[in-house]
C-alpha cells in the first residue's frame, strides 16, 4: 500500500482468552463481531501481555519494553501517583506522530500522572490544576477518559491535561449508581464528582471513539486511535440493552456489549469509506479477573481462561495469554491462524518493519517484529518471552519450556485457594507441549534446563534488553529487585502470602 494506514488499537480490560468464541470452542458467549475481525485478518493463539496486570501490561504495549524494567516492580497504580513511562521514552503514539499521524487515546490510561498535591494523602490533589506526564506528553494529540480502572478513583472524566470537573465528595461510588447490579462487587472509595455515573463510562467512551473517527477523517492525514476501553473490568455494569443477553450474568453481558462495540467501530469505518485502509488491532491487557465469579461461570459451562491455568495476576497462562487479532486489508491475508509465540511488546518493532521506521537503541528494547507472520509466513520469530505476575514474580518461556520464579501462582489464585506456599517447590518448570495446563512441575527433574533459562533471564536483566543492540539501563540502573534477589545475591526468596 502506498498510503499509510489508519490504525485502531482496541485494548480490552480483563478479557479472558476463553471469552472470545473464536478462541474457545466451548465458549458460552458468541462474540460475532470479534470473530468476524479474526476471519478478516490474523488470529494469534500464543500471544501474551508482558504482565498479568493492567498497569504494567499497558507499559509493555506502548513502549515495547518489559514492564519490570520500569519503576513499578509489582502490583498496579491505585492512587494519584507519578507516571510509569519515563520522560522522553518513545511510545507507539510518539513514533507514529513523528510520521505525520493524528493521534488520540480514549479510555483508561492507568499509567500514572503527576498531579498537583495539596497534602500527603493519596487523594490530596488540586483537581483544578492540570496534571503532567499524561497521554499528551507521550505522543497523543488528544486524550479523554479515566485515570485508572472503573473501580478506582478519582471518579471524574479527564480531557487532555485536566479534570473536566472538580470532585466534590469523597464518598466514592454510591450503591444507587450500580443499578442493583446482580453481582456483589467492590470498588475503592475516593474523590467523586456529583452525578458521575460509573455505568455510563463505557458507553461514553465508545461514543467519543466514534466521534473521534469522524474528526480524524476531516483531515487528510492518517490517524492512530488507541482505545483502552474500561470494559470488562469490574464493577460489571453492562448497559441496560445487554442485561440478561448472555445468560451468564453481568460478566457475560459485559463481554457481549464489548463485542457490539467492536461491531460499531467496524461499521463506522465502512460508513466513512476507510475500512480498506485501516489496521484494526484487538487485544486484551491480561486474563480475566478473579472477581467475576469464576466458579459460577464454570458451572454454566464457560471458562474465561479456556484450557489454561490461573487468571488475571497469575504467572500461569491464564494470567497473560490473551486474544490478539489484527486486520490489515491488503497486507494480512484473511483467515490466518498463527500458533507462533508473540508478545504485545512486539507491536512497536512490527510497525517499525511494516512502515520502514527506524527504532533507536534506547526504545523497544524487548520488541521483536512479527510482520512476517502478518504476511502469512509461518516461522518462529521469538526464541523466548518474559512475563510477570501480580507480586512481581517472573517467568521465562523458551519454546516448550516455561520457568516460573515462584512456588505458586504469584497472584490472586494463591490467596483464593489459601495455598500454603511453603509446602510447594520453590520454583516451577513446565513443558508446555502436553502440559499446557501447567500441572506437572519438572523443576527438580530438569535442573539443567532450569539453570539455562535462569542464566538467560539474568542476562536479559543485566543487559537492559532482550534484543540485539547496545546495553541499556533499567530504572535507576537497577539490575535486580527483591523478588529475584535470591539469584543475584544468594538470598532467600521472599514469599508474601497477602498478595
Amino acid at each position: 500500500m502506498n498510503k499509510k494506514p489508519n490504525i485502531i488499537l482496541m485494548f480490552i480490560d480483563d478479557l479472558g482468552i476463553g471469552d472470545v468464541s473464536c478462541y474457545n470452542e466451548n465458549s458460552q458467549i458468541h462474540t460475532a463481531n470479534i470473530d468476524r475481525l479474526a476471519q478478516e485478518g490474523i488470529m494469534f493463539r500464543d500471544a501474551h501481555a508482558t504482565s498479568a496486570l493492567c498497569t504494567p501490561s499497558r507499559y509493555g504495549l506502548l513502549t515495547g519494553r518489559y514492564n519490570w524494567r520500569s519503576c513499578l516492580k509489582k502490583l498496579v497504580y491505585v492512587k494519584s501517583e507519578d507516571n510509569m513511562i519515563e520522560e522522553g521514552r518513545m511510545t507507539l503514539a510518539s513514533m507514529l506522530k513523528n510520521e505525520g499521524y493524528q493521534t488520540a487515546c480514549i479510555g483508561k490510561w492507568h499509567l500514572g500522572m503527576q498531579w498537583v498535591h495539596t497534602g500527603d494523602g493519596p487523594y490530596d490533589v488540586d483537581y483544578s490544576k492540570p496534571y503532567k506526564m499524561g497521554p499528551n506528553e507521550f505522543g497523543f494529540d488528544y486524550f479523554f477518559g479515566l485515570m485508572a480502572s472503573l473501580s478506582q478513583p478519582p471518579y471524574v472524566y479527564l480531557e487532555n491535561d485536566h479534570a473536566t470537573a472538580i470532585p466534590d465528595t469523597v464518598s466514592g461510588v454510591k450503591p444507587d449508581m450500580l443499578f442493583n447490579c446482580a453481582y456483589n462487587q467492590t470498588w475503592l472509595p475516593g474523590p467523586t464528582v456529583s452525578g458521575f455515573n460509573v455505568r455510563n463510562v463505557v458507553p461514553t467512551c465508545q461514543k467519543k471513539v466514534l466521534e473521534q473517527i469522524d474528526k480524524f477523517t476531516e483531515k487528510d492525514a492518517p490517524f492512530f486511535l488507541y482505545y483502552p476501553t474500561p470494559a470488562v473490568h469490574v464493577p460489571l455494569l453492562p448497559s441496560e440493552e445487554f442485561e440478561g443477553k448472555s445468560g451468564l450474568g453481568p460478566y457475560g453481558d459485559f463481554v457481549l456489549q464489548t463485542d457490539a462495540m467492536v461491531g460499531e467501530i467496524m461499521e463506522k469505518l465502512e460508513e466513512k469509506g476507510i475500512s480498506d485502509n485501516t489496521m484494526f488491532i484487538f487485544a486484551s491487557d491480561n486474563g480475566c479477573g478473579a472477581n467475576v465469579d469464576y466458579p459460577k461461570l464454570i458451572s454454566q459451562g464457560h471458562n474465561p481462561s479456556y484450557i489454561y491455568r490461573g487468571c488475571k495476576g497469575d504467572i500461569w497462562e491464564g494470567g497473560h495469554r490473551i486474544p490478539y487479532i489484527v486486520k490489515y486489508p491488503g497486507v494480512i491475508p484473511e483467515g490466518i491462524v498463527s500458533d507462533q509465540m508473540v508478545s504485545l511488546s512486539d507491536i512497536m518493532a512490527t510497525w517499525g518493519e511494516c512502515f520502514d521506521m527506524e527504532i533507536p537503541d534506547n526504545a523497544g528494547e524487548d520488541s521483536i517484529s512479527h510482520y512476517c507472520l502478518w504476511k502469512g509466513e509461518d516461522k518462529q520469530v521469538r526464541e523466548d518471552i518474559v512475563m510477570s505476575s501480580l507480586n512481581g514474580s517472573l517467568s521465562l518461556r523458551e519454546g516448550p519450556w516455561k520457568l516460573e520464579l515462584c512456588p505458586g501462582s504469584g497472584g490472586p489464585t494463591d490467596a483464593m485457594n489459601k495455598t500454603d506456599l511453603r509446602a510447594l517447590p520453590r520454583f516451577q518448570l513446565y513443558n508446555m507441549i502436553g502440559d499446557v495446563g501447567e500441572r506437572y512441575n519438572l523443576y527438580e527433574k530438569q535442573p539443567e534446563i532450569a539453570e539455562r533459562l535462569r542464566t538467560k533471564l539474568i542476562k536479559y536483566i543485566e543487559d537492559g534488553r532482550s534484543t540485539p543492540g547496545a546495553k541499556q539501563q533499567n530504572y535507576n540502573g537497577e539490575n535486580c529487585w527483591e523478588e529475584i534477589d535470591w539469584w543475584v545475591n544468594n538470598k532467600e526468596v521472599r514469599i508474601d502470602t497477602k498478595l
